[in-house]
């Protein structure tokens, strides 16, 4: 590509998540006045985050540069690459996304759900296609091997020279589906010249190479051929390859198939369509056609191997599912092992399994899953084949980026032409050099379980401390003289404390007593009919007056809402005959 005032212009490459963590990978190149995305992936919320569905990177860079963005890349098709794109779009319009077809076949069935189909185009790429963005970016796709189908590296032709991310990456010699890693077209990018090379640091800390796919193979036969009941599996639904192999076990076993989980269940239609499932239509069959079969012919694949709350083998194991329960006899397989975060509730899920009944096969010394990302041996061979100028570890926690700056430099990439870097840091890049230049914002923004909008930081807070300290209601009815019509009513939830709650009650009415006494004369202006009185002022005065003193009563941090009630006064009698009435209690609370 040529180079044009190449001098003058640095690159920007601006992560916005993937790095520090394990999720939400999304990555901003920019160069003048043109930015180019590589992904848009989601994270799933740790247990502080209540009622959330999922955590997306922070925008705010993107909204307030939407004129810029001429396009996005996708690399394959997982959650936290591709999760983000139908949300990111309700904010901004993206020209154009190209990717490979299953993620484009995912995508599109996504963005259609969400009612932003119309706000981008969805382009289809082959292995070695070349897709021009802008006028600056020339991105070339390069095959590449993973735990998904259709997974792409990619060559970002710049007018500074050629940029590689990996995106997710092993280097598997025999793939499931016989699509191998185009190593020979890395090493040529190599001999040309690479200026930098952004590369995925998952397994940095693990020695070696990561295993084939295929090499789950005979451990799940062994499994399989043991299992005398009902057999359940569980994997990643984006497993293509995990999932081709489970079917054809089953076909050799003479089991049939029926899958529950809403998000296998599309994609293997999707892979199935693309030709990368291949299997006979009634190896299939919907769960209600298998209940009258024998146990040993019954094969149930389902989603939940990372103990999700909402997922099958979740509510399975919790007695939920209203159509399966497990019986004694069943094995279960989870042939995935635990993201960093997901073990408690994966041994949980187990845990209950077991009691139920249930032989279940789990562990990395069973074989029955191999990683999806490359290891030492595997980030080594990378950097081998393409030489670059510069290197920067990509997506990973920060000790796997450590740890993989560290191979870097053990191949003889010097310590100066390379960074670690956080979410957020601005990377400018010119032939020459290679700095953290600034910041953007880089937070999370959280979208609620309905998916309807995100969930700003108070309110986060505010259910974080409802479910740390509770929450206290109480109901009190006044009169338009200020005085308490009734004894109030209390209600805890989620509150300790030593005090019976006719005392408790007993206090309440006191303070409120009091306040009224001492306040009321701030919020009725005049005791001439009718009174105009400030209900309003006085809800939020009692409210906060009543929290401070429960706090300062119970030692604890508990919300309090109040309740608020008066009387309707009979309809008074104005100057010109009409009739007026006040106020009720529904339109004070309004």
């Amino acid at each position: 590509m040529a180079k044009n005032e190449a001098n003058n212009s640095a690159l920007k490459i601006i992560p916005l998540g993937g790095l520090h963590e394990i999720g939400k990978n999304t990555c901003v190149f920019e160069y003048e006045d043109e930015i180019v995305l590589l992904d848009a992936g989601l994270a799933f919320p740790t247990e502080a985050m209540h009622g959330v569905n999922i955590v997306l990177p922070d925008t705010t860079y993107l909204r307030e540069n939407r004129h810029k963005i001429k396009g996005m890349i996708v690399t394959h098709g997982h959650e936290d690459h591709i999760g983000g794109i139908a949300f990111h779009l309700k904010q901004f319009d993206i020209p154009v996304i190209y990717g490979p077809r299953l993620a484009m076949a995912m995508l599109e069935g996504k963005l259609e759900e969400a009612g932003v189909r119309d706000r981008t185009e969805l382009k289809k790429v082959l292995p070695r296609d070349v897709v021009r963005i802008g006028k600056n970016f020339l991105v070339e796709y390069i095959r590449n091997t993973h735990s998904i189908a259709d997974s792409f590296t990619v060559a970002i032709h710049t007018p500074l020279g050629v940029i590689i991310h990996t995106g997710d990456f092993k280097i598997d010699h025999t793939p499931v589906d016989g699509e191998k890693f185009d190593l020979q077209r890395l090493a040529e990018h190599g001999e040309k010249g690479v200026l930098c090379l952004l590369s995925d640091s998952t397994n940095s800390e693990v020695p070696g190479f990561t295993p084939s796919e295929r090499s789950v193979y005979p451990n799940l036969d062994r499994v399989f051929s043991q299992a005398t009941g009902r057999l359940f599996v569980t994997t990643f639904a984006s497993s293509v390859h995990r999932i081709n192999m489970i079917l054809d076990l089953a076909k050799k076993h003479n089991r049939v198939v029926t899958v529950v989980g809403r998000s296998m269940l599309n994609l293997i239609a999707h892979a199935r369509n693309l030709g990368y499932i291949k299997c006979e239509d009634n190896l299939l069959q919907p769960l209600n056609a298998v209940r009258n079969l024998p146990d040993e012919s019954v094969l149930i694949l389902t989603t939940g191997s990372q103990g999700e709350p909402m997922s099958a083998m979740t509510r399975i194991a919790n007695k939920e599912h209203p159509h399966i329960k497990i019986r004694q006899g069943d094995t279960v397989v989870f042939s995935a092992n635990p993201i960093p975060g997901n073990t408690i509730a994966v041994v949980n899920t187990i845990d209950k399994l077991m009691i139920q009944g249930a032989n279940v096969v789990y562990g990395r010394d069973k074989g029955i899953h191999v990683s999806g990302h490359g290891c030492q041996e595997d980030q080594k061979l990378m950097i081998a084949l393409t030489q670059p100028k510069f290197f920067v570890p990509f997506h990973g926690e920060h000790r796997m980026l450590v740890k993989h700056a560290q191979t870097a430099q053990s191949m003889g990439i010097p310590a100066e032409n390379m960074i670690v870097i956080q979410n957020g840091d601005v990377i400018e890049l010119t032939e020459n050099s290679i700095r953290v230049a600034g910041k953007v914002p880089s937070g999370i923004e959280l979208v609620d379980t309905t998916s309807s909008g995100m969930v700003s930081a108070t309110v986060l807070q505010e259910r974080q401390r409802m479910a740390e300290e509770g929450i206290v209601t109480i109901a009190a009815a006044i009169d338009w003289n200020g005085k308490l019509l009734a004894k109030p009513e209390i209600h805890l939830r989620g509150v300790v404390t030593s005090l019976e709650r006719s005392l408790l009650q007993k206090w309440v009415q006191q303070r409120i007593e009091e306040i009224l006494s001492v306040r009321w004369s701030e919020f009725a202006a005049t005791e001439a009919e009718p009174a105009d009185i400030d209900w309003g002022g006085l809800q939020g005065t009692l409210e906060r007056e009543l929290q401070r003193s429960i706090r300062r009563e119970l030692q604890c941090q508990p919300s309090v809402t109040l309740l608020m009630q008066i009387p309707e006064e009979p309809p008074v009698k104005v100057a010109d005959g009409r009739r007026r009435r006040t106020r009720t209690a529904a339109q004070v609370a309004s």
